[in-house]
């Protein structure tokens, strides 16, 4: 088997280890290019976010190019290259879109779609109008190199950059230099190649399959890792978010509270916590069924969530019919008509969906934070303003005014919560 006019053919050769050496990079190619196509299609299947489809398409395309380059087959030399190179830039398309759609800009997809465009029409101009094999050879790669400072250039203005993004940002800057860069230097030190057969046993040739496998390596290593956050901050949204509510859960509502606590501590703004609790709820799910129950728990916290959104708050479900809402640079005073607004519209609104006659109301508890105080002092408090509102006849809300003289920290643990 030898490197002839049309790729690999079976001939008898004298340097057997030159040859066994050119096979393995021909194929190791498309042996990155398949395993990793099998591998986003995997995670496709999982996760079914679109970006992953293009990344195994694009791979998988890859594949058959470097194929139909690299062996010998029926379609004739020039079609078989022809195809490959098509075949090259819908890929790179592909896994720029795929990048693009993850972590960028959607309105970056047709520039990188006219680049790589661009870079095929010159392949096939320099391959049968005015046949060049240096001008074809700097066409592809600098069409694919410019595709990659596109989304260079996309990925930097990213705000809340993930470090695989800073990661898939240097690789893409890299990427680009070594389709335009190493082009550039292999034929100024070692000459233009001189013809297709001279091509595949070029430096030029060893150097490209070797650099994409190693690129190929890296820009997917990227992507892995940001599906596998997607996968870990999914996990983490269903472990601290209530399904029946939509709002966190007791476990998410402390530590989202918390962090937000100490985010306005640093920043020396106010803050109030407000208590709710359905009135007379037991009576409701005997009377009525859970399913009202549990439309009953749906309604009001779309109300809460509404009203603490608008204020920039944190919402949770803490219990059963109990729920609670943190309020950044709010005062007393701003907490209570955010609970009073809650607890009349709730209670006068259109229960679209619930049986005639159905009327329910909410009781409030407001207080105030106290110098650094933790959260478990505030819920002490609020819950103390709550249970004077349920005294005093429901439907109602009460603030606490009150303010620890001295408060430390560890008097008062996250469990001694009223539940």
């Amino acid at each position: 088997m030898r490197f002839g006019s049309k790729g690999f053919v079976t001939e008898p050769v004298e340097d057997a280890s030159r040859v066994d050496t050119s096979l393995f990079i021909a194929l190791l190619n498309p042996a990155i290019a398949l395993v990793l196509a099998a591998a986003f299609l995997a995670l496709w299947f999982y996760l079914r976010q679109y970006h992953l489809a293009l990344m195994a398409g694009g791979y998988g395309l890859s594949a058959v190019g470097f194929v139909l380059q690299s062996f010998a087959l029926p379609l004739g030399f020039d079609l078989a290259r022809a195809i490959a190179g098509g075949t090259f830039s819908l890929a790179v398309c592909l896994v720029g879109a795929a990048v693009i759609l993850r972590f960028g800009r959607v309105r970056t997809l047709p520039v990188v779609a006219a680049l790589a465009t661009f870079g095929f029409v010159a392949q096939l101009w320099f391959m049968f109008v005015d046949p060049d094999m240096t001008k074809r050879i700097l066409s592809l790669n600098f069409a694919f190199g410019a595709v990659c400072l596109v989304i260079a250039a996309d990925l930097w203005p990213s705000r809340a950059r993930s470090m695989a993004e800073y990661f898939l940002f240097g690789i893409a800057v890299l990427t680009a230099l070594n389709f335009i860069a190493r082009p550039l230097v292999i034929l100024a030190i070692y000459g233009p190649v001189a013809s297709p057969e001279a091509f595949f046993t070029s430096i030029y040739w060893r150097s490209a399959m070797l650099s994409h496998a190693l690129f190929a390596l890296l820009i997917s290593l990227c992507v892995f890792a940001a599906a596998a956050l997607d996968m870990v901050s999914g996990l983490t949204h269903v472990s601290q978010t209530d399904a029946l509510s939509g709002l966190l859960n007791r476990r998410g509502f402390d530590l989202s509270a918390q962090r937000l606590l100490d985010q306005c501590a640093e920043a020396g703004c106010p803050v109030t916590l407000v208590l709710a609790d359905l009135d007379h709820f037991k009576s409701i799910n005997d009377r009525y069924g859970h399913a009202t129950g549990d439309r009953v728990i749906a309604t009001f916290a779309d109300k809460l969530q509404a009203a603490a959104s608008g204020a920039r708050g944190v919402a949770g479900r803490i219990g059963g019919e109990e729920f609670a809402v943190l309020l950044p640079w709010a005062d007393l005073a701003a907490a209570r008509l955010l609970a009073e607004a809650v607890r009349v519209l709730f209670s006068n609104g259109d229960m679209v969906g619930f049986p005639p006659g159905l009327r329910v109301t909410a009781s409030f508890g407001v207080t105030g934070r106290a110098g650094s105080e933790h959260l478990a002092a505030l819920m002490l408090r609020a819950d103390e303003a709550l249970y004077k509102a349920k005294q005093n006849g429901r439907n109602s809300v009460r603030m606490s005014y009150e303010r620890p003289s001295e408060y430390q920290p560890g008097e008062i643990s996250l469990a001694s919560y009223p539940r």
